[in-house]
């Protein structure tokens, strides 16, 4: 089954999910900019996704060729382990590799120009898992790249890993009041994440980078996660006002630099 096939229920999976068991029961289905966002789904997830992924996995497979005609030799560490075992080793080096990249999102200033465009969520639900500027899926597969192909993941683990996260990050931003328990300081969830997703600075204007796994925040003490209360509102500090269609937060970031 190919990963779109698999987005798609997901997608529908956590649709039903948040009708039938709502966090929030006040949020409506058909919320201020849910046809943007289902866009937003459409093209990074059915369109701009899988392109840019055979791209990316084309320049991938050309560079480390490269590296290997210069005589950069390419690991293969775990080349000959069971599928069990690849998929482990490389899902938690993705992760963390992924969670640096998101803490860089936040910290380098242009890169937060773009990720304000998923910070401009002011309604969460599962769809806002796919609400992002194209920059972004550019910025991952560029810096992730390299630390992988070290490893020399095999397709189809990297492709089990892409529909677990995609599972997850529908999760993560899922209108469901999940309780994880003792697992929460392990993996991420709706309640840490919301504290992402806050509007204010309280705890920092930045914290809970994890993706799927939530330990990185603990072990590097960026978590904030007040679990007797819910932020009161939903954005980021200081939001700046966006527009509200998809062409419009496509060149938002874009028109905003050059006008500064």
């Amino acid at each position: 089954m190919q990963y779109y096939h698999w987005l798609i229920l997901a997608s529908l999976f956590f649709l039903v999910m948040e009708r039938l068991f709502p966090w929030r029961k006040g949020q409506a289905l058909f919320r201020p900019g849910w046809l943007r966002d289902l866009l937003f789904l459409a093209v990074n997830g059915h369109f701009y996704g899988v392109w840019t992924a055979a791209i990316v996995g084309w320049l991938v497979y050309n560079s480390t060729a490269t590296l290997q005609g210069w005589g950069l030799s390419i690991a293969d560490p775990i080349g000959d382990w069971p599928f069990w075992a690849q998929l482990i080793v490389a899902f938690i080096a993705q992760d963390f590799i992924q969670w640096n990249i998101h803490r860089l999102l936040h910290a380098v200033p242009w890169l937060w120009t773009f990720h304000k465009v998923h910070h401009a969520i002011t309604t969460m639900d599962w769809i806002g898992n796919f609400r992002f500027h194209w920059m972004e899926h550019v910025v991952y597969k560029t810096l992730q790249w390299l630390p992988l192909a070290f490893l020399n993941v095999p397709g189809d683990v990297l492709m089990t890993i892409a529909v677990a996260g995609t599972f997850w990050g529908h999760f993560n931003h899922s209108n469901l009041n999940v309780d994880l328990g003792p697992l929460g300081y392990v993996f991420n969830n709706p309640r840490m994440h919301l504290w992402h997703h806050d509007a204010t600075d309280e705890g920092g204007v930045a914290k809970n980078f994890g993706i799927v796994l939530s330990c990185w925040d603990w072990l590097f003490g960026t978590v904030y996660w007040p679990k007797d209360r819910d932020p009161m509102e939903i954005g980021y500090p200081e939001m700046e006002p966006m527009p509200m269609s998809f062409v419009g937060e496509e060149l938002w970031p874009v028109v905003r630099r050059e006008t500064k």
